[in-house]
């Protein structure tokens, strides 16, 4: 995902699922979660309907959100959201589904 779209907010991991998507962002200062996330689903909107050559709603209106309390373990969450797929039993590993990410781990070590 690219870098300007979250300005001085950090996506720690995310997953891609046939039917929505989960992210773990660290909230910058300077915007609301909301606004982080009309921008994420404006511009990935303008992308998949460029690719399929169409026009309409791509994503439901809202999100769901949970804010991670200091006792939570951030990577325990991160854990959880990338293996959203094998839970699903879209694949049998994480590093055998190709739409997801997570900032601790390298190109060469998924899984």
């Amino acid at each position: 995902m690219r870098p300007e779209l979250w300005r001085d907010s950090r996506l720690t991991c995310w997953v891609l699922m046939p039917d929505h998507w989960h992210g773990l962002l660290q909230l910058g200062a300077s915007e609301s979660l909301g606004t982080v996330v009309g921008r994420l689903k404006a511009r990935t909107a303008l992308a998949v309907n460029a690719e399929r050559a169409c026009d309409g709603s791509v994503w439901a209106e809202g999100f769901h959100d949970h804010a991670l309390r200091s006792e939570e373990d951030v990577l325990a969450c991160a854990r959880y959201i990338v293996r959203n797929p094998v839970r699903a039993g879209l694949v049998r590993r994480v590093a055998d589904y190709p739409f997801w990410d997570a900032i601790w781990i390298d190109g060469e070590n998924r899984g």
